[in-house]
């Protein structure tokens, strides 16, 4: 673990305690070596529940009001759940409560003035919870949690009824540094985020969790599953997440694909900030799909829905066309016709002598004209020549 997190997990979690209310402390299984789930419902099957101190009981729904929950908990007597031993459960769970469901509770031992046993939901679903988190942790498991407030540090969420944290550098619904303070945070509480455990300390009541964690092994979970999915030849809609010099990054669910500069639009001299900004929805034709090095290639400019070769059918081998000079390369210069449609005059192409560098002969922005010399639909251009259209002109 890095040290930033190591130091947001020094103060913030006791930040996190003296904050908000927190249920009364729930016992370990070992400070409790009474008879688990599994022997109580042994003891369920003869008939008649033996309930000692800590014992963990299943019990049937048959009162709720104001006061707390009556149970069923097949023994001589009631049980009862008192309201302060039921606070980890949220009001609409609360509200959901009904005669006839089955509820997992812990006896605290015995009686109360009318003769029930009393009972703890909270720490039933505490012992549960941490059993849970164990086992998460030693699995490297994802699960979700409910955001139920935050602080300076991070944002705590309710995990079974425990609470845990989540320090700052580990939320990555946050994306930049400006939504970190407390307006950006405030507006996660009350959602669901996805997490894995990255430490916990039953003893201390402590629970440090990770989003960014979980972040990144669901979406290498979702680049498998869309890796599987796409085929060359698709198009596919997305979302943009990020723009480089090179090109622009976008989310096709799971996994990014990459636009390189080259395949954002027909028109050569756009640069990837001219063309997108971060967050657009977009659609992108699948150029490439690697498999083994799990690379994507898409292409903007060969989704557009307006058909080159519907354009480019206008054109005939031979034909005289104006054209603008865009771009120049070694091996020739790129010439803007119309619309999508794009011609390359090979550098042999372009006058009767031996040319060194387009350079020589024509400069990026001159207008002239060009003979059709080929049609090449697949590469969505035209080859086309400037010394023949001199001789016809």
């Amino acid at each position: 673990m890095d040290d930033q997190l190591k130091q947001e997990q020094s103060v913030p979690v006791q930040d996190a305690a003296d904050s908000t209310a927190t249920p009364a402390a729930t016992p370990s299984v070992a400070e409790h070596p009474h008879k688990g789930m599994e022997d109580m419902l042994d003891d369920k099957a003869s008939g008649m529940q033996t309930l000692h101190g800590g014992s963990m009981v299943e019990g049937v729904v048959m009162r709720v009001d104001k006061d707390g929950v009556l149970m069923d908990v097949g023994s001589k007597s009631e049980g009862f759940v008192p309201m302060s031993e039921m606070r980890t459960l949220t009001p609409d769970a609360l509200s959901h409560l009904k005669v006839g469901d089955k509820v997992f509770a812990q006896v605290l031992g015995g009686e109360n003035e009318e003769g029930q046993i009393v009972l703890s939901i909270d720490r039933a679903r505490g012992l549960r919870a941490w059993a849970v988190l164990e086992q998460q942790l030693q699995k490297g498991e994802m699960f979700e949690a409910d955001v139920l407030g935050f602080n300076k540090g991070g944002l705590l969420v309710d995990v079974e009824g425990i609470r845990g944290f989540v320090p700052l550098s580990q939320v990555s619904s946050i994306r930049s540094r400006t939504e970190a303070d407390g307006e950006g945070l405030a507006t996660l509480v009350g959602k669901r985020l996805k997490l894995k455990v990255v430490e916990i300390d039953q003893k201390r009541n402590r629970v440090i969790l990770s989003e960014r964690a979980a972040m990144q092994q669901w979406r290498s979970q979702q680049k498998d599953v869309l890796l599987g999915e796409l085929r060359e030849g698709q198009v596919r809609k997305g979302r943009v997440t990020g723009i480089r010099d090179f090109g622009v990054f976008v989310d096709l669910g799971g996994a990014d694909g990459l636009i390189h500069r080259s395949e954002l639009a027909w028109e050569q001299d756009k640069s990837p900030e001219e063309s997108l900004a971060v967050g657009a929805e977009v659609e992108v034709y699948v150029m490439r799909v690697d498999p083994e090095t799990k690379r994507i290639a898409l292409s903007l400019r060969r989704a557009q829905t307006e058909s080159w070769e519907e354009i480019a059918a206008k054109y005939k081998i031979g034909e005289l066309i104006q054209g603008k000079v865009t771009k120049l390369t070694t091996f020739g210069a790129f010439v803007r016709i119309e619309g999508p449609v794009e011609g390359l005059v090979h550098i042999s192409e372009l006058a009767d002598r031996r040319v060194q560098h387009p350079k020589e002969i024509v400069t990026e922005g001159d207008v002239r004209t060009f003979k059709i010399v080929k049609i090449e639909p697949e590469r969505h251009r035209l080859g086309l020549s400037l010394k023949q259209a001199e001789v016809e002109k």
